[in-house]
């Protein structure tokens, strides 16, 4: 995979992220730190690998959107609590790709950065799991997986957050603008946010959903019960059934502050994790999933690791959900 980038750092996969408890050598690899493999894109081949993990180092939208900046942290808080957590998965050869790094404030180098390697994992068969940094990510992430597949082809956009993300771009794009620039600039595109709170999100943005079909599920929809879940199932399916490809976001803010204090605009009112685990398992098992990130995650607002231990748990849960495909 030969890697052309300008305006943005790229830095290899590191050792030192993955580090953890040593086990028996005689009953195998039990760690993620021992599992993972460590690919430099410049000089490395990723023929081999099954899933990539993609950290993009930028906060820079964030900081536009008048957040509480340091999710730049995030990829490497992930990493390390990831390393940590038992293996129960055979199949499926991943490995940690490295990062895209921001570097003078230039966010639209670093959303190009991603969208150029999002691409080329696709092409490569290579299912793309992006760890941010701010979920302005999302804009890149979706160009990559748009210049991957037929122009043809329908891709829903499935957003757990607890904002729209459509704020209409002013002076420049940031972290609350993604979807609005993805809606403005590309055809075939369905979205559906999935743990929207009202005290987070202006009329403007409501009426925005409303003029454009936006999907949406109020937080107080977004429950673990049986009821609840089947419920939003049904709403779901429509979308899911209209599109031919998957791409999942998970803003760390959509989960109550219970779960995850580490984010720049924490909340109570969120979702649970079990809520997001029954309903990713519900969307893997479609076969649509084509690629997903994890948004926000700041270790600067953390407390005790709860948030980067959240986030990694879910990066092992996508994997085992992928393993069982």
């Amino acid at each position: 995979m030969n890697l052309k980038l300008h305006h943005v750092d790229y830095q290899s996969a590191q050792k030192i992220y993955w580090t953890g408890r040593k086990s028996n050598p005689d009953i195998g690899k039990q760690y993620w730190h021992q599992e993972i493999e460590l690919i430099d894109l410049e000089s490395n081949s990723i023929k081999n690998t099954d899933i990539a993990l993609l950290g993009y180092v930028c906060d820079e939208g964030v900081r536009r959107n008048l957040g509480r900046v340091g999710a730049q942290k995030g990829p490497i808080a992930l990493r390390e609590r990831l390393a940590k957590l038992p293996i129960h998965f055979d199949t499926k050869k991943v490995a940690d790709i490295g990062n895209l790094i921001c570097i003078d404030e230039d966010m639209e180098a670093c959303q190009e950065a991603l969208a150029t390697t999002v691409n080329s994992l696709l092409k490569n068969k290579v299912f793309p799991i992006v760890i941010g940094g701010g979920h302005d990510m999302s804009y890149g992430h979706f160009k990559g997986i748009q210049k991957a597949i037929n122009s043809n082809k329908k891709i829903g956009i499935i957003n757990f957050d607890a904002h729209f993300d459509l704020r209409p771009v002013e002076r420049k794009t940031n972290s609350g603008t993604p979807f609005n620039q993805v809606l403005n600039e590309f055809e075939n595109v369905e979205y559906f946010a999935i743990g929207i709170q009202r005290q987070a999100n202006t009329k403007e943005l409501f009426n925005i959903a409303k003029r454009d079909n936006i999907h949406f599920a109020i937080n107080y929809d977004c429950e673990s019960s049986k009821e609840e879940l089947n419920a939003l199932k049904e709403r779901l399916q429509p979308v899911i059934n209209s599109c031919d490809y998957l791409y999942i976001t998970i803003d760390m803010d959509g989960f109550s502050s219970a779960y995850a204090p580490g984010v720049s605009a924490p909340s109570p009112l969120g979702f649970t994790p079990y809520f997001v685990f029954k309903m990713l398992r519900f969307l893997f098992d479609t076969n649509k999933v084509i690629s997903c990130d994890i948004a926000e995650l700041n270790p600067t607002l953390d407390r005790d690791n709860l948030t980067a231990n959240l986030a990694a748990k879910l990066v092992d849960f996508m994997v085992m959900e992928l393993e069982n495909k």
